[in-house]
């Protein structure tokens, strides 16, 4: 499931347009604060000269020239930033633009090693455009923590959703530091998918790339791939995304017919994440028993063992939501 040329194309595209617009903007305050203060433009002129001049200077031999243009480069800043601040502007006004300062809008960064890799904002977008069928993004404009009510909650379940929210909430604040993964079960309605749409919400503001499945469909294009022989190099491409993002969410966990192969590939799929300490988050209506007895004991230890387990009880929000709004229309 990699991009098409057309889609990697247009992520491309959108990087120039991104660049052209931020250097438009520079420009116009180039402009606006020349006019409003000749001597600076005067200023930023003398930088050309006076680096060719020193350069020559070295080329002739004079060993104290690379230090005299650090030296008059310098006093060179410090009289823009006055020059600046006197006109009203911060210091940093006329420094180059970026949407993303870790690419500076170009897609790719340099790793520590040397090597060249797509940025957090790249993969966001990539992530975006291969599973725009998971519809995250309207689950999150409606399922994120702005939105998030007690009011459906009351004694014992109450407690147990707010202890939820408080681990959903520093599974975010630590997400970049600390491995985690979650897992939500209980009754019908309570408020998993919720949480995991919270969570998404939250981590695809700081760049995070997020994969949302509902397990009927991760099982669905699992078996579409595995099961065609003309569809390997997508099926690669396919587990390349699902264990290497940075957050899986499988929804509903229990809605798919499950068989050996499902069992296979769901241990497969979180043996791996684990292996690779990307984090995976998990909702399902059944309860461990059920989740030992229909996917395995390995499946089963795996999800104890690395994942933590929150359960939610009350009765259905879906449901008395429906009966208010009825009410309402009524």
């Amino acid at each position: 499931m990699s991009l098409s040329n057309m889609q990697y194309e247009a992520i491309v595209s959108g990087y120039e347009h991104t660049r052209d617009k931020n250097h438009h903007i520079l420009e116009e305050r180039r402009a606006q604060v020349y006019r409003e203060c000749p001597e600076l433009q005067e200023l930023d002129s003398s930088v050309g000269s006076t680096s060719v001049t020193q350069a020559r200077l070295l080329l002739d031999g004079d060993d104290s020239a690379l230090a005299t243009l650090r030296s008059s480069l310098k006093e060179i800043a410090d009289r823009r930033k006055k020059l600046l601040a006197a006109v009203g502007y911060p210091e940093d006004y006329l420094e180059p633009i970026y949407d993303c300062p870790d690419c500076q809008d170009t897609g790719y960064r340099q790793t520590s090693d040397g090597l060249r890799e797509k940025c957090h904002c790249f993969r966001r977008q990539e992530i975006s455009l291969l599973y725009e069928q998971s519809n995250i993004q309207d689950m999150v404009s409606r399922e994120n923590f702005s939105t998030l009510s007690y009011s459906y909650y009351q004694g014992e379940d109450l407690e147990r959703f707010q202890k939820a929210v408080q681990i959903c909430q520093n599974f975010v604040q630590n997400f970049k530091q600390d491995y985690q993964n979650l897992f939500f079960y209980g009754t019908v309605g309570t408020g998993k998918s919720f949480l995991s749409g919270c969570v998404a919400n939250e981590l695809l503001g700081q760049g995070m790339s997020v994969i949302y499945f509902s397990a009927s469909g991760l099982f669905e294009t699992l078996a579409k791939y595995a099961f065609s022989t003309k569809e390997k190099d997508a099926l690669s491409a396919f587990y390349n995304d699902l264990y290497n993002c940075d957050l899986v969410i499988v929804d509903d966990l229990g809605t798919e017919v499950t068989n050996s192969f499902v069992t296979s590939q769901l241990f497969a799929c979180l043996n791996e994440r684990h292996l690779r300490k990307h984090s995976t988050i998990i909702s399902t209506n059944l309860s461990l028993e059920e989740l030992r007895d229909r996917y395995s004991d390995r499946v089963f230890s795996r999800v104890t063992s690395n994942y933590t387990l929150c359960k939610l009880t009350g009765p259905d929000i879906r449901m008395q939501r429906k009966v208010a709004n009825h009410a309402k229309e009524s």
